[in-house]
């Protein structure tokens, strides 16, 4: 059994570094679902799939006769030497077997403790969530159960149930959490996360099992935030300040989908990121070889020999691509010294692209004839007329063998037409792969080739680029060049404080728009601000993060120096807090200038997230409450007890001079 639950714990942890250097910050958030799933579903599977033998890097034990020698009898004296001198060496091989298998019987002993010890709190978990959600007072929304909690506790679901304090949120805030955990549910997130619950159960000794239940966790909520911004009645600020207005310390349960705090700057960042090209979907592919490689380095051979069955193998399925096809109708525009061609080869496949008129030989005007165009990878055909500018026929395209041997010997494999129709219409020369392998990236395939002279990723580009960062890959080439990012901005980068010039870094920031000027005034303000969060320390990878957030929320110089000069020195997070709750410098001066002059920051915090003014402060004192604080103003107000609220009683007969005795009634009256 232990040998099987380490197999399963080394596969779990493979998955997981191989999910965290190249799918983490991948926007394909329902993929990722999918493959953090099928991850852990594989690691208790695939150690029991027995693979082919001849597939296996594992030895077969073969266990040979052995033939009994005929011992020749020896007298009683001789017997008596022979045990005396063995028995020494007999006893302490024995005492050597014991202690293994003792110490192996503890460790076993100790294993399933600790899968009793977290499978009772998974049961624990269950019951306390099913009492929960069936012992409350429920409200029937279709499907969904929202079920009515009290206290300062973060919304969650599980299952079809919504847990919420509606009494601590705006009407507009309760709508978008509604909405957010009904996404969850309709997706059957719970699934997910019990799945991952009980894979900890069996693999309570892995921490890569608590960082694979953490990755899972996090991706699901950036795949709800995805869903989020794509319901028209959602704006993305105004979703980002309730995001804020929700996150609570006092977490559920963890089998429950639930706003997590920590969470908070990763989601922001993510909302407000590039979405990811689909070219990058390649990656995902190299899990399949990870896998293999593993059942052929540790799984049990088969015992049986593998058969070929020879009618299946000869049987092939035609496979019909989405592309552009060789022969097909063309339909033309001559624009000055251009010609605008466009290829039609059924209903769904049609594709215009521009040739100059010089590689074209003769064009037929006004009667049918026959022209050419040629280029290294093969020659186009065409039939047809021009009257004018503008003609129309058929085509075929030859492809270049040739040019196929060549391109196979720089290690691509183009030898089908449509791939060297491809390479036709971009017009890729086997020079500009060389040049590719000269520069450093070899193992090149024509995916990655394509893109990169369809954008005209030159050398002189590469170059540039490479000085600036030595290591980048070719992968990064394209949005590099896509998004106009050169050396000199990546040098404004790094001088500008930003060392960490990694391509997926440049790109986050220049797809958001960041400069140099926008970094150097972020790095300005962070040095002469004492930081809450690092206690003064630059703390860069958090640092970096926060540039990215600040430009996502719009948080300028002018907006830092505004809390400066009201004497409040405001770390990052401080800052971030503020801008989503639209906390601003008029509304500290409104207190200020009201009398209350040492506010702490987070008590502003707590103040904008229930919209209390001075004047409403003002009219609880005009009730009597001359001596009262903000805290209790805070606490009046996230449970209702409104100064009209306060009236009413008084008109009742209720005539308190403490303002916790109105709080108190508010709150039975609400129970």
């Amino acid at each position: 059994m232990i040998p099987y639950i380490l197999y399963t714990a080394l596969i779990l942890s493979a998955c997981f570094i191989f999910y965290k250097l190249l799918l983490q910050k991948e926007t394909f958030f329902s993929l990722n679902r999918y493959v953090l799933l099928f991850c852990m579903v594989l690691a208790f599977t695939l150690p029991l799939v027995p693979v082919p033998q001849q597939l296996s890097f594992r030895k077969n034990t073969v266990t040979e006769p052995v033939e009994i020698a005929k011992v020749p009898t020896v007298n009683a004296a001789s017997e008596a030497v022979k045990e005396k001198s063995i028995q020494p060496a007999a006893v302490q091989e024995t005492t050597q077997v014991i202690n293994v298998d003792v110490l192996l019987q503890i460790a076993i002993y100790l294993y399933w403790f600790g899968v009793v010890i977290f499978g009772l709190n998974f049961l624990m978990q269950a019951v306390i969530l099913l009492f929960r959600a069936y012992s409350g007072s429920v409200i029937q929304d279709g499907k969904f159960r929202i079920v009515e909690i009290t206290g300062d506790k973060a919304p969650c679901s599980f299952g079809n149930s919504i847990f919420i304090n509606p009494e601590k949120y705006e009407w507009e805030t309760y709508n978008q959490i509604l909405l957010h955990e009904k996404i969850h549910i309709k997706q059957k997130h719970t699934i997910d996360l019990l799945l991952a619950e009980i894979v900890l159960v069996f693999q309570w000794f892995n921490p890569f099992a608590w960082q694979w239940r953490k990755a899972l966790e996090t991706n699901l909520e950036f795949l709800t935030d995805d869903q989020m911004l794509q319901q028209d009645a959602v704006e993305r600020e105004s979703y980002q300040f309730s995001l804020l207005k929700v996150a609570a310390p006092q977490f559920p349960l963890s089998l429950t989908t639930n706003y997590n705090q920590s969470l908070l700057k990763k989601r922001i960042i993510m909302m407000n990121s590039k979405k990811s090209n689909v070219h990058t979907t390649w990656k995902y592919f190299f899990l399949v070889p990870l896998m293999v490689l593993f059942a052929c380095l540790f799984n049990q051979p088969a015992a049986q020999s593998q058969t070929l069955n020879t009618i299946g193998e000869s049987k092939q399925e035609k496979v019909v691509e989405n592309e552009m096809k060789t022969d097909g109708n063309w339909f033309a525009v001559i624009k000055g010294n251009t010609v605008e061609i466009s290829f039609k080869s059924n209903e769904d496949n049609n594709s215009s692209h521009t040739f100059q008129l010089s590689e074209i030989s003769s064009l037929p005007r006004d009667k049918q004839g026959e022209f050419t165009l040629t280029r290294d990878a093969g020659t186009m055909q065409f039939t047809g007329k021009f009257e004018g500018d503008r003609g129309m026929g058929t085509y075929k395209f030859i492809g270049n063998k040739d040019y196929s041997t060549a391109m196979s010997k720089e290690g691509l494999d183009v030898t089908k037409d449509n791939d060297l129709m491809v390479f036709f219409i971009i017009d890729i020369k086997v020079s500009y792969v060389q040049m590719l392998k000269k520069n450093g990236f070899n193992n090149l395939d024509k995916d990655q080739v394509i893109p990169l002279a369809a954008l005209d990723v030159n050398e002189a580009y590469i170059t540039s680029i490479k000085k600036a960062i030595p290591d980048i890959d070719l992968d990064n080439l394209v949005p590099f060049k896509s998004l106009d990012i050169n050396s000199a901005f990546i040098e404004e980068i790094r001088n500008a404080g930003y060392k960490d010039v990694s391509p997926s870094k440049i790109i986050a920031l220049k797809s958001q728009g960041i400069d140099a000027k926008y970094i150097s005034d972020f790095r300005t303000s962070d040095k002469n601000k004492n930081n809450a969060e690092n206690n003064g320390n630059n703390k860069e990878e958090d640092s970096d993060d926060d540039i990215i957030a600040f430009k996502a929320l719009n948080i300028d110089k002018a907006f830092v120096d505004s809390f400066k000069g009201l004497g409040y020195n405001l770390s990052n997070s401080d800052l971030i807090a503020f801008k989503s709750l639209n906390v601003t410098a008029d509304y500290i001066k409104s207190f200020q200038n009201a009398g209350y002059k040492n506010i702490q920051i987070e008590n502003f915090i707590a103040l904008k997230s229930q919209n209390i003014t001075p004047d409403l402060v003002k009219e609880y004192k005009s009730l009597g409450f001359d001596d009262i604080d903000l805290d209790e103003i805070v606490g009046a107000k996230a449970t209702g007890t409104t100064p009209s609220y306060i009236k009413s009683m008084r008109a009742k007969g209720h005539n308190f001079k403490n303002l916790d005795k109105y709080i108190a009634l508010k709150s039975l009256a609400n129970n």
